[in-house]
């Protein structure tokens, strides 16, 4: 594998400080609920009962490592909770989060979202210098470099390393008495603020303190360090000027659509979407279906926009983890197969829109459309609410190897012929951002040209 081909991890955080509250863990269990979506590999909790830190993880959902019995162990009035997805190689135990070590003071948790573009530089200079790492992952290498700086203010060590670190990241902290979060000087990775019964949660999607039964305060700002002791917070500005490069993709897939991210509702910002498709691309048909779950709000969208019917053409198993984030081929196969069944007699002599949020490998858009023509459809046109994906995300979304990429090598005619649809168009990048509602997103997978300099990743 190249440099460009790297895998890159795309995972959920939530931690929760509740001082009076001695079932904190399965509160923050309830937000690794809601952020299933963001990594089904693996998933831990660790709690601080009077400083001293425990951790429970494996690999697994989050109902199958958390069950009622280890949630009934982990006591405490802190706690960092952690879901990740990995490439098929990190698929074992030791790769799961959060970490813990202990060092000169005391024990600390980490959880780790996105991916570091010098990490391995800076794993190399560490381990020159005596260091010893157990993993090949970069929430090692951040736990690692806080452990190194970290001389009795652990905010201050944040910033430090804050100016040593380079990508796309979310970090989670707890200590002996302090919740922490932290955000890229970019934003590229979200990180979100809340309280639930007068604690503060942090979590990677607002949606986590919905399933809290919390309220979402704000999202933290980029390069922003923020200090949660007990009712307290203190927040700390990194000083590293960048320009904000939120990552588009959390929107056009990721996010769960009843999130909020930045201050942009995802569901709104995808119909958005939908609306812009039609009036870029329109087509003449009688239905408009989309692919569920995350291509339902552009499907929407593309109807209003377009005045043609929206219908709920295909039926989705919802006991089938996503395709995309499966880590093997023949999985995600057997995923396709089994996930998606159209219905015959909404689409059975129409003319169809199908209209999904994206296309990476093709393997699963080519098995819909031939489902969707088996159960008799006339037409099917397939809209996509993005620009093709061409190039490796370097800050935390995972991607195949860049040959893979079905937009990579092929032209969009090449595409509709490889699929077997009549017709196809995706979004224009202008399009998408005038959907996000302006400037301050990374369209690197789109692009190629990103945030930050990756040459060296």
């Amino acid at each position: 594998m190249n440099k460009r081909d790297k895998m890159k991890e795309e995972c959920g955080i939530v931690a929760a400080c509740m001082k009076n509250h001695m079932d904190v863990a399965e509160l923050v269990f309830f937000g690794l609920s809601g952020l299933q979506h963001r990594g089904q590999q693996s998933a831990g909790l660790a709690v601080n009962n009077d400083g001293i830190i425990s951790c429970y993880k494996d690999v697994g959902l989050v109902t199958e490592v958390l069950d009622g019995k280890i949630l009934s162990l982990l006591k405490g009035s802190m706690a960092l909770g952690h879901v990740k997805y990995g490439n098929e190689a990190e698929s074992y135990q030791i790769h799961a989060q959060p970490l813990v070590i202990n060092y000169r003071n005391g024990s600390i948790a980490v959880a780790f979202n996105g991916a570091l573009t010098n990490g391995r530089r800076l794993r190399t200079q560490m381990e020159d210098n005596g260091a010893v790492f157990s993993s090949g992952s970069d929430c090692e290498v951040v736990t690692t470099l806080i452990a190194r700086h970290d001389m009795g203010d652990i905010g201050t060590a944040i910033k430090t390393i804050m100016s040593e670190i380079q990508g796309g990241y979310a970090i989670g902290v707890m200590t002996g008495n302090l919740i922490i979060g932290a955000r890229d000087p970019f934003g590229i990775r979200p990180l979100a603020l809340g309280k639930v019964d007068g604690g503060y949660v942090l979590a990677s999607e607002s949606c986590a303190f919905d399933m809290m039964e919390g309220e979402f305060i704000r999202d933290l700002e980029p390069g922003e360090i923020l200090v949660i002791d007990g009712s307290n917070l203190r927040s700390i500005n990194a000083g590293i000027a960048a320009n904000r490069a939120m990552c588009s993709f959390e929107y056009v897939y990721f996010a769960r659509p009843d999130s909020v991210i930045d201050g942009k509702d995802v569901y709104a910002v995808r119909e958005l979407a939908g609306k812009t498709l039609a009036m870029e691309s329109p087509v003449d048909a009688d239905i408009v279906i989309g692919v569920p779950d995350s291509g339902t709000p552009a499907a929407v969208g593309y109807s209003l926009g377009a005045g043609i019917a929206h219908k709920p053409g295909l039926i989705k198993n919802k006991y089938i983890g996503r395709t995309f984030i499966q880590p093997t081929q023949p999985q995600r196969e057997i995923g396709v197969r089994i996930k998606l069944n159209p219905i015959n007699s909404v689409v059975q002599g129409k003319s169809v829109v199908l209209v999904d949020d994206s296309i990476v490998r093709g393997t699963t858009m080519r098995k819909i459309i031939a489902s969707i023509r088996a159960a008799g459809a006339r037409e099917v046109h397939l809209r996509i609410c993005s620009p093709p994906i061409r190039f490796s995300c370097f800050f935390g979304v995972d991607t195949p190897n860049i040959e893979d990429f079905i937009a990579n090598e092929h032209t969009i005619d090449e595409i509709r012929e490889e699929l077997g649809a009549d017709t196809l168009a995706f979004i224009s990048t202008e399009g998408l951002i005038k959907s996000l509602g302006g400037t301050g997103y990374c369209t690197g997978c789109f692009s190629g040209k990103y945030p930050i300099d990756v040459s060296k990743a």
